[in-house]
């Protein structure tokens, strides 16, 4: 594990980014970069486009102008399949999650990228497909042992309190080994208590396991407190760019806070 965090180069960049969805502008000219090993919050009121750019960032949605560049490849046209085969992985806002299966399965179902055995070998597990599984398994101990819900691992998901479903959530993302974690709202809809254990599994994802994170998050004290550096959109433009104290002291994005008119 890597202890000890260092902020490195740039490893995605966006330039010009703009999305439409018939005549109606989701992002307009939008360009940030992300620093390996950084919390990278991307905020903004109702609308701003967040959403929008956390989807253009996994593949979702393809931008009609502008570059994206990851690890030094432009890679505007990549589909969700290509981005999470390249590194980048996701939670969601409402949780997508089986419900009916335990955390465990749950979390071994991120790591199907992962795995090479053929269905034939798999249908009689038999030989190297067993040997897989067995490793692929203990990659899942390891970060239920992690995110510390050994006492859940067998409990069907649906059964869990919101808090633990949003951790086994991000233990299904963790499973794919992402270089890049996207967080859309993790903090969504969680009481003070489980905001608090999730920020603490936020920072030490990206301390202890080197990851990059992108989030979005309403909670400005959680993005204050956790974030390297902050960019905020507004009405699909970027209006604010920096770390926390910057932003938190841009005129343009306290008005757009206080619903001052455009």
């Amino acid at each position: 594990m890597d202890t000890g965090r260092k902020i490195g180069d740039v490893i995605l960049s966006f330039e010009n980014i703009s999305l439409s969805f018939g005549g109606v502008k989701a992002l307009t000219n939008i360009g940030f970069d992300v620093r390996e090993h950084e919390i990278r919050a991307i905020i903004g009121p109702n609308g701003a486009g967040k959403s929008s750019m956390l989807n253009v960032i996994n593949g979702v949605y393809h931008p009609q102008e502008g570059e994206i560049i990851f690890h030094g490849k432009h890679r505007r046209d990549m589909n969700t399949y290509e981005s999470a085969k390249s590194g980048i992985a996701r939670t969601f806002q409402n949780i997508a999650l089986f419900k009916g299966m335990s955390v465990l399965d749950n979390i071994m179902t991120g790591r199907n990228l992962k795995m090479k055995s053929n269905f034939l070998l798999d249908a009689i597990y038999w030989g190297p497909a067993r040997r897989e599984e067995i490793e692929h398994r203990k990659k899942v101990e390891e970060i239920i042992d992690f995110l510390e819900i050994q006492h859940i691992r067998k409990t069907p998901v649906g059964r869990l309190a919101y808090g633990l479903q949003k951790r086994v959530e991000l233990g299904r993302a963790l499973a794919a080994e992402p270089s890049i974690l996207l967080l859309d709202e993790p903090m969504a809809g969680m009481n003070v208590e489980e905001k608090q254990d999730m920020c603490r599994f936020i920072l030490d994802v990206n301390d202890q396991l080197g990851t990059t994170i992108v989030l979005i998050e309403h909670d400005m004290g959680v993005v204050m407190d956790i974030s390297d550096r902050v960019v905020v959109l507004d009405y699909g433009k970027k209006i604010g760019d920096g770390t926390p104290d910057e932003v938190r002291t841009n005129r343009d994005v306290i008005n757009a806070y206080l619903g001052v008119a455009h």
